[in-house]
């Protein structure tokens, strides 16, 4: 399993690296806030340990800018700044867990563990809605059994909504969610909700995406089907 650790402290990211790679995970490692951001863009690593007071681009820049850019892999923050306050903004600016330094190994790496756990369980799920099927863990979407492609923008569009099936979300909530901003033009979310429409429900004789005139958009069954399960 491949991770990346965002670290400018020399010594400490020798140990951490070793340790790393002796638990079985291939580490790669960034001493900069910039490669940092630059490495976890590529999306291929299954964690990122980050470290907050980094050159170039500060800890708190990497995580928020990498939610911005709708990045999930999850975030484990390894700091000195260890404050409540500290604590709280960097789990509300997107940060999956905080250690404060200094840390003994051992519960480095159980906590990357139990990140990596929950992580998978997540990515497992599966939504279903009539004969819609959304596999968030394989970022695949099947209607009827057809597979339908979708960009990134789409693609995470659908799963909020599948996620939150029969529930009216808001423009400005799908904005904060899926854009990871509240300044994006408010008929963004309209023109993306025009595209999916296209490709989930035209050739079907059951719409799925609605419109709640006035509040915003509803991914629902047709009325008499059951959940399944």
């Amino acid at each position: 399993m491949r991770v990346l650790v965002i670290e400018d402290e020399t010594a400490i990211l020798r140990v951490v690296k070793r340790g790393l790679e002796q638990a079985g995970f291939v580490v790669d490692t960034a001493e900069d806030g910039r490669a940092g951001f630059d490495a976890a863009m590529e999306g291929v690593h299954a964690l990122i340990v980050l470290d907050l007071m980094l050159p170039k681009m500060d800890g708190w820049t990497v995580c928020e800018e990498l939610r911005r850019n709708c990045v999930q892999t999850p975030i484990l923050m390894l700091t000195a700044r260890g404050t409540v306050q500290d604590r709280v903004h960097g789990l509300d600016i997107g940060a999956d867990d905080y250690l404060p330094k200094p840390f003994d190994f051992s519960e480095l790496l159980a906590r990357m563990r139990a990140l990596l756990r929950r992580d998978k369980v997540h990515r497992s799920r599966v939504f279903q809605v009539a004969d819609l099927e959304v596999d968030t863990g394989r970022r695949r979407v099947t209607r009827a059994g057809v597979e339908i492609m979708l960009s990134r923008r789409e693609y995470d569009l659908l799963e909020a909504l599948a996620a939150n099936e029969g529930q009216v979300l808001t423009r400005e909530i799908i904005q904060e969610n899926v854009w990871g901003d509240d300044e994006s033009y408010s008929n963004t979310v309209d023109v993306y909700i025009g595209l999916l429409r296209k490709k989930i429900d035209n050739g079907h004789a059951d719409r799925l995406i609605h419109t709640v005139r006035g509040f915003g958009y509803a991914l629902r069954r047709p009325e008499g089907t059951e959940a399944a399960g």
